[in-house]
C-alpha cells in the first residue's frame, strides 16, 4: 500500500550547512524519549527527484541535491519554515515511478 511522503530538497551544502543534521538529531531524541517511531530521513541525492511527477523541483533544485524525507506533512512544514530557502513537495511511494522513497543515487548528479 503506497504511503505519502512529503519532503524538503536543496543543494546538499545548503542543507548541511543550515544545521539541519542538528535539528534532525534533536527531534529523534525527543521521539526516542517518546517511545515513537522515527518518521524522517536525511536522503542524500534523492533517486526520487528522477520521478516524471518531479521535474519541475528536479530542474530547480542544485546538484548535488540533499533531502528531509518524512510522513509527518506538519514536520516538513515547521522545518520548510526554519530553512526558508528549500523547496518542498510530495510524492506517494512505492510506486512504478518511485518504487523505494529513501533511494539515493550512488554518485552524486
Amino acid at each position: 500500500m503506497a504511503q505519502t511522503y512529503y519532503f524538503l530538497v536543496a543543494s546538499d551544502h545548503f542543507l548541511q550547512g543550515h544545521q539541519t543534521q542538528e535539528v534532525l538529531e534533536e527531534r529523534t531524541r525527543h521521539y526516542l524519549a517518546q517511545g515513537k517511531a522515527i518518521d524522517f530521513w536525511w536522503v542524500r541525492s534523492p533517486a526520487f527527484l528522477d520521478a516524471p511527477q518531479l521535474a519541475d523541483i528536479r530542474r530547480r533544485c542544485p546538484s548535488p541535491a540533499a533531502a528531509v524525507v518524512s510522513t509527518d506533512g506538519q514536520f516538513v512544514l515547521w522545518l520548510k519554515h526554519r530553512l526558508q530557502y528549500v523547496l518542498m513537495g510530495q510524492f506517494e511511494a512505492p510506486s512504478a515511478a518511485i518504487p523505494d522513497p529513501l533511494a539515493a543515487h550512488t554518485a552524486a548528479r
